[in-house]
């Protein structure tokens, strides 16, 4: 999965060779399945976006469609919060009911309850932005309850800043030479970046002692 992860842009590269225009669906489907099913978090999210805005490019052959994939991504994220919310609103307790269980890991949903405990509602946003807690933080709003037309606020108020600046990112840092022959170094890069918003919280919270 890790090699998968630092060479997707080959991958994406031959799913746009096979495929066509048919690659919009793919991509939209994996976005859906790693925003919006609980049981596929290994899904790539951050990696995906940025490494689709490298395609979006008109210099680079196969290339996709920026305002296209912009709003094919922004769909698939928010149609799996969605389902994500409700599942978890009715469904929830049953699915994770059992300790034992390899498909429901409650280990994910613990963390992701711990993560929601910490930063409330800005969870919806900031989870966004850090795998696993991406893919569980939706369930665990449904499950809690959190009022629908709220957690639809910061939903779209996420996927918007998600998708903008991955896709974004990808585009622009795309042209840059070492970008492209380095891929896996501007990959590992990256993850480190994802998690400085929630490095950032978990400061904040130990200053006003909340941790």
């Amino acid at each position: 999965m890790l090699q998968y992860l630092l060479h997707i842009d080959k991958h994406i590269a031959e799913l746009i060779g096979a495929y066509g225009a048919q690659a919009y669906g793919i991509l939209f489907l994996i976005v859906f399945a790693e925003t919006g099913l609980v049981v596929t978090p290994f899904l790539p999210g951050d990696t995906l976006l940025f490494a689709a805005g490298l395609f979006c490019r008109p210099d680079t052959a196969g290339h996709l469609d920026f305002p296209t994939m912009f709003v094919v991504f922004l769909a698939a994220a928010l149609c799996g919060d969605n389902v994500n919310y409700w599942v978890g609103r009715r469904l929830g307790p049953r699915l994770f009911g059992n300790e034992n269980s390899k498909v429901f890991r409650k280990s994910h949903l613990d963390k992701t309850q711990n993560f929601f405990d910490k930063h409330g509602k800005r969870t919806i946003i900031l989870a966004r932005f850090v795998p696993v807690v991406r893919t569980f933080s939706p369930f665990v709003a449904g499950m809690a309850k959190m009022r629908y037309r709220e957690f639809l606020v910061y939903s779209v108020f996420g996927a918007l800043l998600w998708v903008g600046i991955f896709l974004t990112g990808g585009y622009c840092l795309g042209k840059l030479k070492p970008v492209q022959d380095n891929f896996a170094v501007a990959m590992i890069v990256m993850a480190f970046l994802t998690f400085l918003p929630m490095a950032y919280e978990v400061w904040r919270a130990r200053k006003r002692g909340e941790i």
